[in-house]
């Protein structure tokens, strides 16, 4: 990573999730943190958040999912960022993430799974630590 710029973060609301509080929240704490943060906003399908990602070059994908669709959306997106050339960034996602799903998460690739209720200095720690 290149140290002389801040990291930079896209923040995308997967599927038909229509709740974004929480990710603006996450946002507004990260900006805070000296994060370069791009929100997508609401209602982006895998393709446009690989576009996304293909737009700023990011050094974190993120996602913030409430609706429960995170599986199928991360299953799919998991091959769309390979094919992008972004096998090597940082996955996370956050929100309202069963504990039986960390794992298979983690498999696909996402090295950060946070469920509702995280600290979001634990977040801003994380990205840090994961990209020394």
């Amino acid at each position: 990573m290149n140290t002389d710029r801040r990291i930079k973060i896209v923040l995308a609301k997967p599927g038909l999730d229509g709740h974004d509080q929480g990710a603006k929240v996450v946002a507004r704490a990260l900006l805070d943190a000296g994060f370069d943060v791009h929100y997508t906003g609401l209602r982006q399908s895998p393709e446009m958040v690989v576009d996304a990602a293909r737009r700023e070059n990011p050094d974190v994908i993120a996602l913030s999912s409430m609706a429960g669709a995170h599986m199928p959306f991360c299953t799919r997106l998991k091959p769309l960022l390979e094919e992008a050339g972004m096998g090597d960034r940082l996955w996370i996602i956050g929100g309202n993430i069963p504990a039986a799903d960390h794992d298979a998460l983690r498999a696909l690739g996402f090295k950060g799974v946070f469920a509702t209720g995280s600290k979001l200095d634990a977040i801003s720690d994380f990205i840090r630590e994961n990209l020394r």
